[in-house]
């Protein structure tokens, strides 16, 4: 089997596993990321998935989702406790974590990751209230109205902006 059917047969694998999971336990939104990440990190030139027991590869990708999404906290939406991954899994708590670390460092996963985030965590980002001016972050209420226009503007479509007032 060459090395990129063995990519493809973990991945559609991983995908399984993982939107099983989701389906039961989470929801549609977090099957769709975590196939984002499975389909993202099968196009890495070192595909970390490639060897190594996939029940522990599911586990993880699901835990580095939750984790950037607050999943583990009992005041967010979904929530779930970490345990009841490896459980459902059969997976060992500091292995998964290990590999949900090495995956948050491949995909660059992050706290409120435009990408990798829930609709809820991107629409309560409290960085959306906020942009850089001068190099310091300040409340966009703070800016003249046509400068908070320009910065809706740009965030619509996917883009941030910075504004320099000439006064330093």
């Amino acid at each position: 089997m060459s090395k990129g059917n063995t990519v493809k047969t973990r991945e559609k694998e991983l995908l399984g596993l993982t939107g099983a999971f989701c389906s039961q336990r989470l929801d549609d939104e977090y099957r769709q990321l975590c196939e984002k990440g499975i389909l993202k990190l099968g196009r890495k030139k070192e595909v970390p998935f490639k060897r190594g027991k996939i029940e522990i590869w599911a586990a993880a990708i699901v835990h580095a989702i939750g984790s950037i999404n607050f999943l583990f906290d009992k005041s967010f939406e979904p929530f779930l406790p970490a345990e009841e991954i490896n459980e459902y899994f059969g997976t060992n708590s500091s292995t998964v974590s290990n590999k949900a670390r090495q995956i948050k460092d491949m995909l660059d996963l992050w706290y409120f990751n435009p990408e990798f985030s829930t609709r809820y965590m991107i629409e309560n980002n409290p960085l959306n209230d906020m942009v850089m001016v001068d190099g310091f972050i300040v409340p966009i209420s703070s800016i003249p109205e046509d400068m908070q226009e320009m910065v809706r503007k740009e965030r619509a479509e996917g883009r941030d902006i910075e504004f320099t007032s000439g006064l330093s």
